[in-house]
């Protein structure tokens, strides 16, 4: 189990991908790699409860992301960037791969942990989010662990009650504030945003004048190519 983390002491994430892209096997080793990731996506897809476990309603997969901030970073080498932990599908499962991951509020630098139903990836272009939106709360200093753990519980016991919509959350670690984010799938579905930013302040204990941002990917996209001058961006 622990070896799965060490991608979170690893500073240069996403090298391994890129030499392996850039490496030109033979057509016979392209049948067989090809092959291998058809099987491993499988293996994937097929993690179930265990004996005498409780299952969730939905399969979730953690993932890792961290970047040298004011880099410009494009679609690609986000995606290349980002990398998956793990997916559980019990609570018990999901304590065994929390009970080993750092705490938010021990991360540095520019960090990221992203927990999504299994088969969305946390990116604005992703199927599941492309015409949704997140609930944005900047928080100070020291609140980022516990934010985190109140908000992926309330999420994974279906305590939002908007069906289908909730897509994951996100907690971002900066070096000034830290910013948790709870996706949706229906940015338009107004009725559902007030649902889900209304169980946020509940489950999060918020005080009433905390500032609540809603922003749809669509201009989260907008933003970001304006800022960069990018043709392509991604979820950041």
């Amino acid at each position: 189990m622990n070896n799965k983390f060490d991608a979170l002491k690893d500073d240069d994430s996403g090298d391994h991908d890129q030499n392996e892209e850039n490496s030109t096997p033979k057509d016979g080793e392209k049948e067989k790699t090809e092959r291998d990731k058809n099987q491993s996506s499988s293996k994937r897809k097929a993690v179930v409860p265990g004996p005498a476990e409780h299952p969730l309603q939905y399969n979730y997969t953690f993932w890792y992301s961290r970047r040298t901030p004011g880099r410009p970073t494009s679609s690609q080498s986000y995606e290349q960037n980002i990398k998956q932990i793990g997916t559980f599908a019990s609570v018990e499962q999901f304590w065994r791969f929390y009970s080993h991951m750092v705490r938010p509020g021990d991360l540095t630098g520019h960090s990221d942990f992203h927990l999504f139903k299994e088969g969305i990836k946390p990116m604005w272009e992703d199927d599941a989010n492309k015409n949704g939106g997140k609930w944005i709360i900047r928080l100070r200093k020291g609140l980022a662990s516990r934010c985190w753990e109140n908000l992926i519980l309330a999420m994974l016991g279906e305590q939002f009650m908007v069906g289908e919509e909730i897509c994951g959350a996100v907690v971002s670690v900066r070096f000034q504030e830290d910013i948790i984010s709870i996706w949706n799938k229906t940015a338009s579905d107004q009725a559902t945003t007030a649902r889900i930013r209304d169980t946020l302040r509940r489950v999060l204990n918020l005080p009433p004048n905390t500032i609540m941002e809603y922003k749809t990917h669509t201009d989260s996209i907008k933003a970001w190519e304006e800022f960069h001058g990018l043709v392509n961006s991604s979820g950041r």
